[in-house]
């Protein structure tokens, strides 16, 4: 879960502010997680939903999403391919690649000029090197993709998968105008 402050400032209420320190564990594994947490605070589990619902579409929170631990899932190899897309058609293309069964995330990135010319990554995981690029074989194949330039990264170590944390009972530092424009420069 990642809070979107982008005044320094959060609307926050007493409710938000409990469901925010419930959630940043991560959800239990149940058939009904939003269920736990609802009885957890003494709430119903459809107030719980519209209340998240609400903070994502206020946009306080930007992401709400699930950490899969791949290794324990017996996915040993995973690999980041980088594309080159023309811009004109990222969208198309994205949504093309992200709904691959094999492709477990699919987002956006913008190019560095004379740095880094890719603008669209995919992550695929798989049992062995060789399973992910079968995988992404069969989908530059089916999904025509051949003419678009890519490179596999394979990842060499794994680094600690966790949710994000947040102190909610701490202001952020306010930042002054100065300061935004030279994190932009």
């Amino acid at each position: 879960m990642e809070l979107n402050t982008p005044s320094g400032t959060l609307n926050r209420d007493a409710i938000d502010l409990r469901l925010i320190r419930a959630i940043p564990g991560g959800l239990h594994l149940t058939p009904r997680p939003y269920a736990v947490i609802a009885a957890a605070l003494g709430m119903t589990e459809s107030r719980v939903i519209a209340r998240l619902k609400h903070l994502l579409e206020r946009g306080d929170i930007r992401r709400f999403g699930v950490v899969v631990r791949h290794r324990e899932l017996g996915y040993r190899a995973n690999a980041m391919v980088v594309w080159d897309v023309p811009d004109e058609r990222i969208g198309e293309i994205g949504r093309l690649i992200g709904r691959q069964t094999c492709v477990t995330l699919c987002y956006r990135r913008p190019r560095r000029p004379d740095r880094w010319r890719y603008n669209l990554f995919c992550m695929i995981h798989g049992r062995s090197r060789e399973g992910v690029l079968r995988n992404l074989e069969k989908m530059v194949e089916a999904c025509g993709l051949a003419w678009i330039e890519r490179e596999v990264l394979f990842s060499l170590r794994r680094f600690k998968q966790c949710g994000a944390r947040y102190d909610v009972d701490r202001e952020p530092p306010r930042r002054t105008v100065d300061r935004v424009l030279q994190d932009a420069g």
